[in-house]
Protein backbone atom coordinates (compact mmCIF):
# COMPACT_ATOMS: atom_id res chain seq x y z
CA UNK A 1 0.00 0.00 0.00
CA UNK A 2 1.12 3.62 -1.11
CA UNK A 3 1.36 6.07 1.65
CA UNK A 4 -1.63 8.01 -0.46
CA UNK A 5 -3.34 5.02 -0.21
CA UNK A 6 -2.97 4.52 3.35
CA UNK A 7 -3.24 7.96 4.64
CA UNK A 8 -6.83 7.82 2.40
CA UNK A 9 -7.88 4.56 4.49
CA UNK A 10 -6.83 6.02 8.10
CA UNK A 11 -8.67 9.09 7.12
CA UNK A 12 -11.56 7.03 5.82
CA UNK A 13 -12.24 4.87 9.23
CA UNK A 14 -12.43 7.99 10.90
CA UNK A 15 -15.91 9.62 11.47
CA UNK A 16 -16.62 13.52 10.72
CA UNK A 17 -16.71 16.02 13.67
CA UNK A 18 -18.97 15.58 16.24
CA UNK A 19 -20.57 16.90 19.39
CA UNK A 20 -17.99 17.48 21.73
CA UNK A 21 -17.65 15.50 25.05
CA UNK A 22 -19.10 17.32 28.54
CA UNK A 23 -15.55 17.26 29.57
CA UNK A 24 -14.86 19.58 26.50
CA UNK A 25 -17.37 21.72 27.08
CA UNK A 26 -16.86 22.12 30.40
CA UNK A 27 -13.59 23.45 29.96
CA UNK A 28 -13.29 27.11 30.90
CA UNK A 29 -12.42 29.44 28.25
CA UNK A 30 -10.21 30.46 26.73
CA UNK A 31 -8.48 26.80 25.98
CA UNK A 32 -5.07 26.80 24.93
CA UNK A 33 -3.60 23.16 23.59
CA UNK A 34 -0.32 23.04 24.54
CA UNK A 35 1.70 20.39 22.07
CA UNK A 36 5.27 18.85 23.47
CA UNK A 37 8.41 18.11 22.34
CA UNK A 38 9.12 14.38 21.17
CA UNK A 39 10.97 14.04 17.61
CA UNK A 40 8.95 11.50 15.32
CA UNK A 41 7.06 10.51 18.34
CA UNK A 42 5.09 13.75 17.89
CA UNK A 43 3.58 11.67 15.09
CA UNK A 44 1.67 10.53 18.18
CA UNK A 45 0.00 13.95 18.57
CA UNK A 46 -1.56 13.85 15.07
CA UNK A 47 -3.67 10.71 16.68
CA UNK A 48 -4.59 13.35 19.68
CA UNK A 49 -5.19 16.01 17.21
CA UNK A 50 -7.74 13.44 15.10
CA UNK A 51 -9.73 12.54 18.33
CA UNK A 52 -9.91 16.22 18.86
CA UNK A 53 -11.44 17.00 15.66
CA UNK A 54 -14.01 14.09 15.55
CA UNK A 55 -15.47 15.97 18.87
CA UNK A 56 -15.30 19.49 16.66
CA UNK A 57 -13.22 20.76 19.27
CA UNK A 58 -11.15 23.86 18.43
CA UNK A 59 -9.11 25.83 20.37
CA UNK A 60 -8.39 29.83 21.19
CA UNK A 61 -4.76 29.07 21.81
CA UNK A 62 -1.55 26.87 20.50
CA UNK A 63 1.34 26.41 22.32
CA UNK A 64 4.28 24.36 20.86
CA UNK A 65 7.53 23.43 21.65
CA UNK A 66 9.93 21.77 19.03
CA UNK A 67 7.89 19.60 16.86
CA UNK A 68 4.95 20.36 19.07
CA UNK A 69 5.44 23.84 17.31
CA UNK A 70 5.02 22.43 13.62
CA UNK A 71 2.35 20.02 14.56
CA UNK A 72 0.98 23.53 16.27
CA UNK A 73 1.26 25.63 13.01
CA UNK A 74 -0.28 23.54 11.21
CA UNK A 75 -3.18 22.74 13.29
CA UNK A 76 -3.55 26.66 13.82
CA UNK A 77 -3.22 27.30 10.11
CA UNK A 78 -6.33 24.66 9.10
CA UNK A 79 -8.61 25.37 12.51
CA UNK A 80 -11.09 21.85 12.54
CA UNK A 81 -9.28 20.15 9.62
CA UNK A 82 -5.50 19.93 10.47
CA UNK A 83 -5.57 16.28 11.14
CA UNK A 84 -5.39 15.52 7.26
CA UNK A 85 -3.24 17.30 6.81
CA UNK A 86 -0.82 16.08 9.56
CA UNK A 87 -1.26 12.84 8.56
CA UNK A 88 0.23 12.99 5.52
CA UNK A 89 3.25 14.94 6.56
CA UNK A 90 4.13 12.26 9.04
CA UNK A 91 3.36 9.08 7.24
CA UNK A 92 4.91 9.95 4.00
CA UNK A 93 8.25 11.56 6.08
CA UNK A 94 11.91 9.56 6.01
CA UNK A 95 14.45 10.36 8.20
CA UNK A 96 17.01 10.74 5.77
CA UNK A 97 15.22 13.62 4.53
CA UNK A 98 14.56 15.23 7.97
CA UNK A 99 17.63 14.64 9.46
CA UNK A 100 20.32 14.14 6.99
CA UNK A 101 23.29 13.06 8.55
CA UNK A 102 26.68 14.60 6.91
CA UNK A 103 25.78 17.05 5.70
CA UNK A 104 27.36 19.97 7.92
CA UNK A 105 25.72 23.61 8.20
CA UNK A 106 28.39 24.51 10.17
CA UNK A 107 30.66 23.35 12.77
CA UNK A 108 27.49 24.17 15.86
CA UNK A 109 25.66 20.95 14.22
CA UNK A 110 25.69 17.37 12.85
CA UNK A 111 22.65 18.10 10.45
CA UNK A 112 21.91 20.69 8.04
CA UNK A 113 18.27 21.93 8.54
CA UNK A 114 17.07 21.74 4.85
CA UNK A 115 15.10 18.67 5.64
CA UNK A 116 13.54 20.22 8.74
CA UNK A 117 12.70 23.57 5.77
CA UNK A 118 11.52 20.65 3.44
CA UNK A 119 9.24 19.58 5.94
CA UNK A 120 7.76 22.34 6.87
CA UNK A 121 7.10 23.72 3.46
CA UNK A 122 5.55 20.67 2.46
CA UNK A 123 3.10 21.51 5.22
CA UNK A 124 1.98 25.21 3.38
CA UNK A 125 1.91 27.39 5.99
CA UNK A 126 1.66 31.47 5.72
CA UNK A 127 4.96 33.21 5.88
CA UNK A 128 3.74 35.07 9.17
CA UNK A 129 2.80 33.61 12.39
CA UNK A 130 0.20 36.63 12.33
CA UNK A 131 -1.60 35.41 9.67
CA UNK A 132 -2.38 31.94 11.41
CA UNK A 133 -6.14 31.49 11.59
CA UNK A 134 -5.66 30.41 15.46
CA UNK A 135 -3.26 32.30 17.58
CA UNK A 136 -0.17 30.71 18.23
CA UNK A 137 3.14 31.02 19.69
CA UNK A 138 6.31 28.45 19.01
CA UNK A 139 8.60 28.31 22.63
CA UNK A 140 12.90 28.46 21.84
CA UNK A 141 15.54 29.00 24.30
CA UNK A 142 17.97 32.31 24.24
CA UNK A 143 21.00 29.91 24.27
CA UNK A 144 23.11 32.93 25.80
CA UNK A 145 20.83 33.67 28.50
CA UNK A 146 18.44 30.20 28.76
CA UNK A 147 16.04 32.41 28.83
CA UNK A 148 12.30 30.99 27.40
CA UNK A 149 11.44 33.07 24.51
CA UNK A 150 7.59 32.78 23.08
CA UNK A 151 7.75 33.34 19.31
CA UNK A 152 4.48 35.05 19.10
CA UNK A 153 4.82 37.34 15.96
CA UNK A 154 7.04 37.73 12.89
CA UNK A 155 8.63 34.95 10.17
CA UNK A 156 7.05 31.65 10.61
CA UNK A 157 9.89 29.48 9.70
CA UNK A 158 12.74 30.57 11.59
CA UNK A 159 10.46 30.24 14.76
CA UNK A 160 9.86 26.61 14.12
CA UNK A 161 13.71 25.66 13.16
CA UNK A 162 14.16 27.93 16.54
CA UNK A 163 12.27 25.87 18.51
CA UNK A 164 13.51 22.13 16.93
CA UNK A 165 16.74 23.33 16.92
CA UNK A 166 18.03 20.14 18.72
CA UNK A 167 21.11 21.35 20.52
CA UNK A 168 24.43 19.88 18.63
CA UNK A 169 22.32 18.21 16.08
CA UNK A 170 20.35 21.26 14.49
CA UNK A 171 21.83 24.30 13.58
CA UNK A 172 20.85 27.69 15.91
CA UNK A 173 19.13 30.00 14.97
CA UNK A 174 19.83 33.74 14.82
CA UNK A 175 16.50 35.54 15.50
CA UNK A 176 16.09 39.68 16.18
CA UNK A 177 19.61 39.95 18.48
CA UNK A 178 19.36 35.98 19.91
CA UNK A 179 20.57 33.14 19.22
CA UNK A 180 18.03 30.04 19.84
CA UNK A 181 17.38 26.51 20.55
CA UNK A 182 14.90 24.00 20.75
CA UNK A 183 12.42 25.13 23.64
CA UNK A 184 12.65 21.64 25.09
CA UNK A 185 15.89 22.93 26.56
CA UNK A 186 13.62 24.51 29.15
CA UNK A 187 9.95 24.37 28.09
CA UNK A 188 9.38 20.56 27.02
CA UNK A 189 5.76 21.02 27.56
CA UNK A 190 5.49 24.52 26.90
CA UNK A 191 2.30 24.42 30.09
CA UNK A 192 3.48 27.66 31.91
CA UNK A 193 3.78 29.63 28.71
CA UNK A 194 -0.27 29.00 27.97
CA UNK A 195 -0.69 30.22 31.47
CA UNK A 196 1.36 33.00 30.93
CA UNK A 197 -1.08 33.96 27.62
CA UNK A 198 -4.14 33.89 29.45
CA UNK A 199 -5.41 30.35 29.29
CA UNK A 200 -8.07 29.52 31.57
CA UNK A 201 -7.60 26.06 31.09
CA UNK A 202 -5.25 23.75 28.76
CA UNK A 203 -5.26 20.54 26.82
CA UNK A 204 -1.65 18.80 26.70
CA UNK A 205 -0.64 16.94 23.90
CA UNK A 206 2.76 15.53 25.04
CA UNK A 207 4.43 12.30 23.75
CA UNK A 208 7.28 10.32 24.10
CA UNK A 209 8.44 8.36 27.08
CA UNK A 210 9.51 11.68 29.17
CA UNK A 211 5.87 12.03 29.39
CA UNK A 212 4.67 8.77 30.85
CA UNK A 213 5.02 7.28 34.30
CA UNK A 214 8.31 7.30 35.48
CA UNK A 215 8.70 3.43 36.16
CA UNK A 216 12.11 2.10 37.62
CA UNK A 217 14.43 -0.05 35.30
CA UNK A 218 17.88 -1.62 35.64
CA UNK A 219 20.60 0.82 35.28
CA UNK A 220 22.13 1.10 32.00
CA UNK A 221 25.85 0.00 31.84
CA UNK A 222 26.55 1.37 28.22
CA UNK A 223 27.07 5.26 27.42
CA UNK A 224 24.39 5.69 24.99
CA UNK A 225 22.00 4.32 27.07
CA UNK A 226 22.77 5.54 30.30
CA UNK A 227 22.53 9.20 28.48
CA UNK A 228 19.52 8.47 26.86
CA UNK A 229 17.87 7.49 30.64
CA UNK A 230 19.55 10.71 32.19
CA UNK A 231 17.40 12.76 29.36
CA UNK A 232 14.82 11.36 30.25
CA UNK A 233 14.71 11.33 33.57
CA UNK A 234 15.60 15.48 33.38
CA UNK A 235 12.56 16.14 31.20
CA UNK A 236 10.04 13.72 33.42
CA UNK A 237 11.05 15.74 35.99
CA UNK A 238 10.50 19.02 34.29
CA UNK A 239 7.42 18.18 32.89
CA UNK A 240 5.48 17.39 35.88
CA UNK A 241 6.86 19.86 37.98
CA UNK A 242 5.17 22.36 35.28
CA UNK A 243 1.91 20.26 34.76
CA UNK A 244 1.27 20.54 38.85
CA UNK A 245 2.25 24.25 38.81
CA UNK A 246 0.04 24.95 36.07
CA UNK A 247 -2.58 22.58 37.40
CA UNK A 248 -3.07 24.03 40.78
CA UNK A 249 -4.32 27.48 38.82
CA UNK A 250 -6.39 25.58 36.15
CA UNK A 251 -7.68 22.76 34.75
CA UNK A 252 -5.12 20.94 32.66
CA UNK A 253 -5.87 17.71 30.73
CA UNK A 254 -2.76 15.61 29.29
CA UNK A 255 -4.55 13.26 26.66
CA UNK A 256 -3.12 9.84 26.71
CA UNK A 257 -1.96 8.12 23.80
CA UNK A 258 -1.83 4.54 25.03
CA UNK A 259 1.76 3.47 23.18
CA UNK A 260 3.86 1.69 25.69
CA UNK A 261 6.14 0.29 23.04
CA UNK A 262 7.96 3.63 21.59
CA UNK A 263 9.68 3.89 18.85
CA UNK A 264 13.25 5.50 18.30
CA UNK A 265 12.61 9.44 18.03
CA UNK A 266 14.19 9.40 14.31
CA UNK A 267 11.84 6.21 13.32
CA UNK A 268 9.45 7.52 10.87
CA UNK A 269 8.58 4.06 9.74
CA UNK A 270 6.19 3.67 12.85
CA UNK A 271 4.13 6.99 12.54
CA UNK A 272 1.04 4.99 11.33
CA UNK A 273 0.74 3.19 14.01
CA UNK A 274 1.54 5.93 16.58
CA UNK A 275 -1.70 7.91 15.18
CA UNK A 276 -3.94 5.23 15.28
CA UNK A 277 -3.10 4.32 18.42
CA UNK A 278 -2.95 7.49 19.85
CA UNK A 279 -6.57 8.57 18.21
CA UNK A 280 -8.45 5.30 19.44
CA UNK A 281 -6.88 6.11 23.09
CA UNK A 282 -7.47 9.86 23.34
CA UNK A 283 -11.16 9.82 22.06
CA UNK A 284 -11.50 7.14 24.97
CA UNK A 285 -10.23 9.03 27.14
CA UNK A 286 -12.63 12.18 26.09
CA UNK A 287 -14.95 10.67 25.93
CA UNK A 288 -15.44 10.12 29.65
CA UNK A 289 -13.55 13.22 30.76
CA UNK A 290 -15.03 15.10 33.65
CA UNK A 291 -14.29 18.95 34.54
CA UNK A 292 -14.30 19.68 38.27
CA UNK A 293 -12.52 22.99 38.75
CA UNK A 294 -8.54 23.73 38.57
CA UNK A 295 -6.82 20.35 39.06
CA UNK A 296 -4.71 17.82 36.45
CA UNK A 297 -7.03 15.42 34.47
CA UNK A 298 -5.06 12.35 33.43
CA UNK A 299 -4.78 8.53 33.30
CA UNK A 300 -1.67 7.75 35.61
CA UNK A 301 -1.03 5.06 33.84
CA UNK A 302 -0.78 1.93 36.12
CA UNK A 303 -1.85 -1.48 35.20
CA UNK A 304 -4.73 -1.40 37.66
CA UNK A 305 -5.79 2.09 37.45
CA UNK A 306 -6.13 1.18 33.24
CA UNK A 307 -8.12 -2.11 33.84
CA UNK A 308 -10.37 -0.33 36.52
CA UNK A 309 -11.29 2.49 34.13
CA UNK A 310 -12.38 0.63 31.52
CA UNK A 311 -13.55 2.11 28.09
CA UNK A 312 -14.06 5.36 29.75
CA UNK A 313 -11.13 5.99 31.49
CA UNK A 314 -11.93 8.95 33.24
CA UNK A 315 -9.27 10.94 34.97
CA UNK A 316 -9.88 13.19 38.48
CA UNK A 317 -9.02 16.25 39.50
CA UNK A 318 -5.53 15.85 41.40
CA UNK A 319 -6.98 18.31 43.90
CA UNK A 320 -9.98 15.86 44.19
CA UNK A 321 -8.71 12.12 44.67
CA UNK A 322 -6.89 11.44 41.52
Amino acid sequence: MTDDERTRSSSSSRPDAGPQPVGLRALPRPVAVVVGGGGVLGAAQVGVGWALEQRGFVPELIIGTSVGALNGAIAAAHPGKAAPWLDRVWTQARRRQVFPFGYLSSRASICADRGLRRLIARAELPSRIEQLEIPFAAVATDLATGDQVLLDHGDLESALLASAAVPGVLPPVEREGRTLVDGGVIAYVPVRAALQAGAASVLVLSTGPASCPLRPIVPPLRAGAVAARAGQLLWHHQIERDLHDVSEQIPTVVLPTGIEAWPAPWDFGQSHRLIETACLEAGRFLDGLRISGPGLYRVDGSPAASAGLGQARTASAAGGGR
